[in-house]
Order: C-alpha cells, then structure tokens, then sequence
C-alpha cells in the first residue's frame, strides 16, 4: 500500500535529473561506469583510474552533482519524516543541497592542502579519489533508494535503520579498502592517523550532528 504524500511532483523532477546525470556520466565512459558499479567486489576500478585521474574530472563531476541531489533529496525526506512536516520546501531542499556540496568541496580542499603542506599529494591524492569513487557509488544507490521510501514503502524508523545501514556498510567498506591500501604507512604514522581521523573523518560528521539536532 502506497503512503500518501501532498506532492511528489519536486522529488520526482530531482530523481529523474539524478537518473539523466548518471545516465551521461554511463554515455561520457561506459567502460568506466561498468567498473564503478561493481566496486563493491571488485578492486579494479580503484587500481585503474587512480593512475589516471584529474583535478577536474568529467566523470566523477557529473556523478557528484547526483550524490548532491540524491543525498539531498534522501536527508529532506527525513527531515519531513521526523518533523511530521507535509509541505515541501523548495527553498530549504536548496539549501540542504548546498550545504552537502559545500561540505564535501571544502572537505577536499582541506584534506589537498594538508597533503601539500606535508609532501604527500600523490598519497591524498589516492586517498581522496578511493574515497570520491565510494561516495559517488553512494550517489548513485540513493536514487532507488529515494524511489523506494517516496513510492513503495510506509516510511517507519525500521524502514529508516535499514536503509541507512546499507549506505553505512559501503561507505565503511570504503574507508576499509582506503586504509588497508595505505596500512603501511598508518602503522608507521600511527599517531597521526587517528589525528587525521579525528580532525577529518569523525569531527566534522560530528558537528553536521549537531548542527541538525539545534
């Protein structure tokens, strides 16, 4: 039985502009789209493209632009779920959107800079595009996802824990793959590493919590 909802006419717009992104991301390299979608099982697209990538990448900048509205559309849905709010906001979905592409921007440049200042561009470098590969699968999961909580499912906390321990579970395989790459150096900089987590990895989630909480 479907829930009812006011209007889905927005989230449908976004889902199919999401759909149209990756489908051109697919058309921009199919090859490459291929080996993404089987990240999970499969280390070959993280060994190939690494050596390959660019600061500004075609690829990975169209399936960004998905995970922005795709996270988005995902954290406004919840946003209404727990505000039992019915109405859809244009303006505060905008901003959620902004807000998701701002953190994750920033987020880089920082992770970037500290790669240069300590000498170890090649290293962030690597670092970063397993982490963005990971995420833009990520992006690329929410779109059924959003389908599912807009138009099959009654949305309940059960339905909500579900869903959010798939995405946890890829994005920690992520993290693992990431780390077991580079366990060389973390065990030689080990101190430094769970600087790094904390700083980067843990605080700023953190204060995203917060900010959502007040």
């Amino acid at each position: 039985m479907l829930r009812e909802i006011v209007s889905n006419e927005l989230y449908t717009i976004l889902l199919v502009i999401g759909l149209a992104i990756v489908a051109i991301a697919k058309l921009v390299n199919p090859r490459r789209f291929n080996d993404l979608v089987y990240i999970l099982g499969n280390y070959k697209y993280l060994k190939i493209y690494s050596k390959d990538q660019k600061f500004l990448d075609k690829f990975d900048a169209l399936l960004f632009g998905n995970l922005v509205i795709t996270s988005s559309v995902f954290v406004y849905i919840l946003f209404q779920y727990f505000t039992e709010t019915k109405e859809t906001s244009v303006n505060l979905l905008f901003k959620i959107a902004i807000g998701i592409a701002s953190f994750f921007l920033i987020k880089v440049l920082i992770e970037r800079l500290i790669g240069s200042l300590f000498e170890i561009d090649k290293l962030i470098d690597e670092y970063i595009f397993q982490k963005t590969s990971y995420k833009n699968y990520l992006g690329i999961l929410l779109l059924p996802i959003n389908a599912l909580l807009l138009y099959g499912f009654n949305l309940t906390l059960p339905i909500i824990y579900v869903m959010f321990t798939i995405l946890l579970i890829v994005n920690i395989i992520g993290l693992i793959t990431s780390y077991k790459t580079h366990q060389y150096l973390i065990k030689h900089q080990f101190f430094y590493f769970i600087l790094y987590l904390c700083a980067l990895e843990i605080t700023p989630y953190v204060i995203l919590y917060k900010v959502f909480l007040t």
